[in-house]
């Protein structure tokens, strides 16, 4: 039988971690939230408690269910109070979330080949309690869908950086042409283009291969702190844009 997960800790409370503590304790877990310090715990809860305060405004969810899941949630600068170490490598998994958590579907489980049959089978009923679609990846740099994503996105820049297309072709081509609900210039701004520089580098110096190295137009863009909506400018100019 399956082990169940009842209580859940959450290592870090910025954008992605707030994100998993929010989706945990909606389907009902108990979260431990730890930062060092108490500032990013308290923009965390803030940004918690308006979101769930839209999300009530607009019909989403009941009030009673917002405040149980802001209930479910505890705001630590204690580290030992998760209580999260652990010497036996058959109970280590990696969960990947994508951004926005409470709103994307995916995790991608990511096995070593020390971890238990039984490990893989919590960590994938955890994710769909959580209402994600669980899908195994190889325990490698990217794992499936940054291996994939990044030279895609890579490539879109460099054919903007070579002048074969305005960025707005670019986007309107993929997102017409093949069915994607975003563009890719449009998706990095998204990201944030610090963020996609990041990870190309990443991918460029553990794989080696050039289609991940960051293109030059990426990197000036950083340079030049024009890191897309959270910055108001990216390849677009988002200016006036709820952040």
């Amino acid at each position: 039988m399956t082990q169940t997960v009842d209580v859940v800790g959450v290592v870090g409370a910025g954008f992605m971690g707030s994100g998993i503590a929010h989706s945990a304790a909606a389907a009902g877990k108990r979260v431990l939230l730890h930062e060092p310090s108490k500032a990013p715990l308290d923009r965390s809860r803030a940004a918690l408690e308006a979101t769930l305060a839209r999300a009530v405004e607009r019909g989403r969810v009941s009030e009673q269910d917002a405040a149980a899941t802001t209930r479910r949630i505890t705001y630590t600068t204690t580290l030992e109070d998760l209580a999260e170490a652990t010497s036996r490598p058959e109970r280590v998994i990696g969960l990947h979330f994508f951004s926005p958590v409470p709103l994307t579907k995916l995790v991608e489980v990511v096995a070593s080949p020390q971890t238990a049959p039984e490990t893989v089978a919590a960590a994938e009923m955890l994710a769909r309690e959580l209402g994600k679609e669980a899908i195994r990846v190889p325990d490698r740099a990217g794992f499936i869908v940054n291996a994939l994503l990044i030279p895609y996105l890579a490539d879109a820049i460099r054919m903007l950086e070579r002048g074969l297309a305005s960025a707005q072709d670019i986007d309107t081509g993929m997102t017409l042409g093949c069915g994607h609900p975003m563009g890719p210039l449009a998706l990095c701004d998204f990201i944030g283009l610090d963020v996609v520089a990041a990870i190309c580098a990443t991918l460029h110096e553990e794989l080696g291969e050039e289609r991940y190295r960051a293109p030059e137009l990426l990197v000036q863009l950083v340079a030049e702190g024009r890191l897309g909506r959270k910055t108001g400018r990216g390849f677009y100019d988002h200016a006036g844009a709820r952040r």
